[in-house]
């Protein structure tokens, strides 16, 4: 069964936190950090920001942003209170705002990607934390890259999608439409357009919802769809078991999107992974900051932790 495109890219729309609705919650106006280009040998560049932590040798944390946001979208009300602990880096992964352009999208190559930022910058073992999309792909770098990274974090998350009736359809249906899709246009094309604006993108950040919004449309419809098409063939159930880095779980406890007990099952494939519960929903990162920002840096600290017991043995 095919699901046309505009229709299936509809459907989706309620996993993305749509800065047009920011004037009904208490979305937090901080200081934005200040960004850069960050060359990647053989990949391409993309925008980071390097937050530098308390003290010179502060662990570092990298945040990986949700589906459709950018690095400092999903986590600017986190950063300002992981900075306390942390050098905290997040970046826009590939097809998002100013992320690498390719021709196709892979989480495979998102975690990739998470490798070359940390060879580039040279970072000794980093905690990996992603949210939603973030966390598929931090899975996946301990995955491809575990000698890289000393710990992982994730939030809103789950160790594969297609579990019911109702995700198999949308997933399906996603990748088809995807497929069907090519002859619209390339990926790159596409994209550049969305992100005719980028340039721009933090000229006034004076008002959080007027910037929020110039983030989030400068990532494409078509870019969503790709990289939703690419979680959806995501199962790390048959391998989560062997991850041996110190590991730390935060449930959105009102997520109508990965159920919190998905989330929960999650946890019991990795050993040790402890589990730290946000009373929020799918959106939490930022439209009830509140509650997640508080429980996320609980177990960032928790696996930072660890990870310093781990590396003392």
């Amino acid at each position: 069964m095919t699901i046309p495109v505009k229709q299936t890219l509809g459907a989706m729309r309620h996993l993305l936190p749509d800065p047009s609705t920011w004037d009904l919650f208490d979305v937090p106006d901080v200081e934005l950090p200040e960004g850069r280009w960050l060359k990647l040998r053989r990949r391409g560049q993309t925008w980071l920001t390097d937050v530098p932590g308390p003290t010179p040798d502060a662990p570092t944390i990298i945040l990986l942003h949700a589906v459709g946001c950018t690095g400092q979208l999903t986590w600017f009300p986190t950063i300002p209170e992981l900075a306390k602990h942390f050098r905290v880096i997040t970046f826009d992964q590939r097809w998002h705002g100013r992320g690498i352009m390719s021709e196709k999208f892979l989480i495979s190559d998102c975690a990739d990607d998470v490798g070359a930022v940390i060879d580039a910058l040279k970072l000794d073992k980093p905690i990996v934390a992603g949210y939603s999309m973030g966390s598929i792909v931090a899975q996946r770098v301990w995955r491809q890259s575990p000698d890289l990274i000393g710990g992982i974090v994730l939030a809103a998350s789950t160790a594969h999608f297609r579990t019911n009736g109702r995700e198999r359809l949308f997933h399906a249906g996603m990748e088809i439409s995807m497929r069907l899709s090519t002859t619209l246009s390339r990926s790159a094309t596409i994209n550049r357009a969305a992100a005719a604006t980028v340039d721009a993108i933090d000229a006034d950040s004076s008002d959080t919802a007027r910037w929020a919004m110039r983030q989030f449309r400068s990532t494409s419809a078509w870019a969503v769809g790709q990289a939703v098409a690419s979680l959806g063939r995501h199962h790390s159930s048959p391998w989560l078991t062997m991850v041996d880095v110190p590991t730390a779980i935060v449930v959105t406890t009102r997520d109508h999107v990965i159920p919190p007990d998905r989330q929960l099952e999650l946890a019991e494939l990795i050993s040790d992974a402890t589990v730290h519960k946000a009373q929020c929903g799918h959106a939490g990162c930022v439209l009830e900051y509140n509650a997640f920002v508080p429980v996320f840096v609980e177990a960032a600290l928790d696996v930072a932790a660890r990870a310093r017991q781990a590396a003392a043995v």
